[in-house]
């Protein structure tokens, strides 16, 4: 398969899903906002969401040096064109590599990206997301699913198939551990698997909003059938390869994809990638939450991004001869 076109769709699915993740991101602080806490706790939320984006910078040029507002952060997140991860850049990206390699999608595919874009650019020019920002998030994870759905239900599973699930699940793997860093970080702590009663009780409410924002909450009462709490968060999120946007169930599609396009250069890429999910599969939350859930988020997105530079060179990077 060329590596053109293998880079264009694995981008095509990390930019989606990409989208998905910034909604996601955005939809559990914007939930968490309208919960009762003062605008100081309010403020910290909205700067950790910019930092743990990796964002920071690019705000503080556009918006200043003052405090950080939601609506300032909403718009530059969602509809501003020159923030490349925000959801316009990222389903304008995901459409333009879809377009490059139209012969290598489905029909159907195509025209779920392209109407998807299309929407996107009608519902801003209607306000619609100033309407009802909470509406249009939802709207961004349907059209993600949709897209994902629309590939397993029609694409012929060759190399370009398991291209598009590669970056599917690496993007989504970064952007969970994300998630979850933004919610301590929001709280200005590590979390070592202790807190008080009156931070539990407290805490629920945002604790919901995280799960619901991986569509986790509902599992979470499957599985564990008790009141939330943190330490059992971070256990589904983390370590639960039954949780589909879980870091283990993750890791186990980028690994299982990854054998099958195997090539002669990427025996060290399958090296890192099958210990990662190893940590993962014989890991256990106490031990993680032992030396730190913060330090070990951290570690995980280094590897895992240093994990996507080997795929890209392995697989996506034309060959100069």
């Amino acid at each position: 398969m060329l590596s053109r076109t293998a880079d264009h769709l694995f981008w095509m699915s990390r930019y989606t899903e990409r989208a998905e993740n910034t909604a996601r991101m955005l939809d559990v602080n914007y939930q968490t906002s309208l919960l009762p806490q003062s605008a100081a706790v309010a403020e910290v939320g909205w700067e950790g969401l910019l930092t743990i984006s990796e964002l920071m910078p690019s705000y503080r040029s556009r918006y200043g040096q003052g405090e950080v507002k939601p609506r300032d952060v909403l718009d530059f997140m969602v509809r501003d064109e020159d923030n490349p991860s925000s959801i316009v850049s990222c389903l304008r990206a995901a459409r333009e590599n879809a377009r490059a390699v139209r012969g290598a999608l489905t029909t159907e595919l195509w025209e779920t990206q392209n109407q998807t874009w299309l929407e996107l650019t009608r519902m801003l020019k209607g306000k619609e997301f100033e309407r009802d920002p909470g509406q249009f998030f939802e709207w961004v994870k349907f059209r993600s699913h949709l897209s994902r759905g629309v590939a397993i239900g029609t694409m012929l599973q060759d190399e370009a198939f398991h291209f598009y699930r590669m970056g599917t699940f690496l993007e989504r793997a970064d952007n969970t551990a994300r998630l979850l860093d933004v919610k301590f970080h929001a709280v200005h702590s590590d979390f070592f698997g202790t807190a008080s009663e009156l931070d539990q009780e407290y805490d629920f409410y945002h604790w919901s909003a995280i799960l619901r924002s991986v569509s986790g909450f509902e599992v979470y009462r499957k599985v564990y059938r008790d009141v939330i709490k943190p330490e059992r968060v971070a256990e589904l999120l983390i370590l639960r390869a039954d949780m589909p946007r879980s870091l283990h169930a993750s890791m186990n599609e980028l690994v299982s994809n990854l054998a099958v396009v195997a090539n002669d250069h990427s025996s060290e890429t399958e090296r890192r990638a099958g210990k990662l999910r190893a940590d993962l599969q014989y890991g256990r939350i106490d031990e993680i939450l032992a030396t730190g859930l913060h330090a070990f988020l951290t570690q995980f997105l280094d590897r895992v991004n240093e994990l996507g530079g080997r795929i890209s060179q392995d697989f996506l990077v034309p060959s100069l001869d």
